[in-house]
């Protein structure tokens, strides 16, 4: 018995496209697996990690969690759709920056995550950052690189109200 297939329609990191996946697909397998693209992992598989984390019309969700089938003709942001052809985005070049990513695999969802606050709140607070990106597990860091990287990219993105810790 062969499974029924879905088409799902989606805008990916700008680009239209039509998606042929099974029902029990999750957004994070089509991503990965269909579109090749890589970037976003897959750390536990239960929604704990956030390295899966993507943005899906403007909110960030962790895509193990989210069946590809719901997300038909939602707008989808993956570290992928950071970077542009004029360069590196302002969080993606601050971690660099800041040495905020050691082995790398939790790195795309915190990005993704930073930027969906950043989107909402240009200069969040210190206290904010941390509360925000706490569905985003990193074993390497200790998060305090992390923490400073996001505050220091809000400071890069807008700096007319740079505010002061």
């Amino acid at each position: 018995m062969t499974t029924q297939k879905t088409i799902v329609h989606i805008t990916i990191n700008g680009d239209e496209t039509d998606l042929l996946c099974e029902p029990r697909q999750s957004l994070l397998e089509v991503v990965r697996d269909v579109l090749g693209l890589t970037g976003s992992k897959e750390g536990c598989g239960d929604g704990n990690c956030g390295a899966c984390t993507m943005l899906v019309d403007g909110r960030i969700v962790d895509s193990c969690l989210v069946l590809a089938v719901e997300v038909n003709g939602s707008t989808i942001t993956t570290v992928e759709g950071l970077a542009t052809p004029a360069g590196l985005h302002p969080l993606q070049q601050v971690f660099l920056e800041e040495a905020a990513l050691q082995c790398g695999i939790c790195t795309p969802g915190f990005l993704i995550a930073a930027k969906a606050l950043l989107d909402q709140e240009p200069h969040p607070s210190e206290h904010r950052v941390r509360h925000w990106l706490a569905g985003n597990l990193c074993r390497c860091t200790g998060y305090d690189k992390i923490i400073r990287a996001v505050l220091k990219a809000a400071d890069v993105m807008a700096p007319s109200q740079a505010h002061h810790h």
